[in-house]
């Protein structure tokens, strides 16, 4: 039995949470606004069935954790908020605590590792697909892996990080260990930048967007335009090409999702602030900075600006 820290109780968080707690561990929760989970029972439903679970304590304030020795903290806030949140936890941040960072985008972890040991922070890929219903009742809609748990720069002993993969795994959540989770972290930043902000903007389905020929030319683009800011800053990817990708990315990642909305959708019609930041913002930063404007991956990140309220 492990105690776990849950920081942010979002569609993935509130998985997270509820299947920790089933499989028997202390999960604890760290939110803004507590009074939004005055929940006696958390609950998930979805593809993986009903879930329900009442945590040991959900709380705003992290003077109340100081006391509790976490083995393991999962951050999952939007990306946004990442900064604020390792600096909530960075004091609970104990000799065996470890924390996994399971957001969307670029730029999570080198936020991370200013306040935190870079030997204490994982990377969590999350690909299954979640969404709130209403505060403390999320669904899961679908998944098209694993969630894919390492080091970045592999500085933390790989029987530790494995240990912590079949801790998640064996609540019912597919997870296994990577030692290229980084990578595997870019394959999910190039399917959520090339497919997030259209689906948002034009209100279509994953598979929409692929069959039609004008919305596929975009996202051809956005992905080649991603392959270049990579390479001039070498950034390793795990396609040796945008071409290579690209087969890959219609073949077999759209297809087990092509009935799914994106959370940025979800997000423009709530009116909250969106994760285009850390997507096809963080790709126009890097190309900026080394003196490349990936122009296509520019334009989806201004309509999507113009529209968060």
């Amino acid at each position: 039995m492990k105690n776990i820290l849950i920081v942010g109780l979002g569609a993935v968080g509130t998985v997270f949470a509820v299947f920790l707690k089933e499989a028997g561990h202390n999960v604890y929760g760290l939110v803004r606004n507590k009074e939004k989970y005055n929940c006696s029972i958390f609950q998930v439903d979805g593809i993986w069935g009903h879930h329900s679970a009442t945590l040991d304590l959900v709380t705003e304030n992290p003077e109340d954790l100081k006391n509790v020795d976490f083995d393991i903290i999962i951050v999952s806030v939007k990306s946004f908020d990442t900064e604020q949140a390792i600096k909530n936890i960075k004091d609970l941040v104990k000799d065996k605590t470890f924390v996994i960072l399971t957001q969307n985008g670029y730029g999570n972890y080198e936020t991370a590792v200013k306040y935190i040991p870079k030997e204490k922070v994982l990377l969590g890929r999350v690909i299954f697909g979640s969404k709130v219903d209403k505060n403390c009742h999320a669904t899961v809609t679908v998944n098209a892996d694993d969630v894919r748990i390492g080091q970045p720069e592999n500085l933390t002993e790989e029987s530790k990080v494995i240990e912590l993969a079949c801790t998640i795994k064996h609540t019912g959540i597919p997870a296994s260990y990577s030692k290229e989770v980084y990578k595997v972290l870019w394959d999910k930043i190039l399917y959520n930048c090339a497919l997030n902000p259209l689906g948002a903007l034009l209100k279509r389905r994953y598979g929409e967007l692929a069959e039609n020929p004008y919305t596929k030319e975009i996202m051809n683009e956005i992905i080649k335009e991603i392959f270049e800011v990579c390479q001039l800053n070498n950034i390793k990817l795990n396609f040796k090409s945008a071409e290579e990708y690209i087969e890959f990315f219609y073949s077999k990642l759209i297809p087990p999702t092509k009935d799914h909305y994106p959370s940025m959708y979800y997000d423009l019609n709530s009116g909250n602030r969106t994760e285009i930041d850390a997507l096809n913002g963080a790709i126009v930063k890097l190309g900026e900075k080394v003196g490349y404007t990936p122009k296509v991956n520019k334009t989806i990140y201004n309509l999507i600006k113009s529209l968060e309220k």
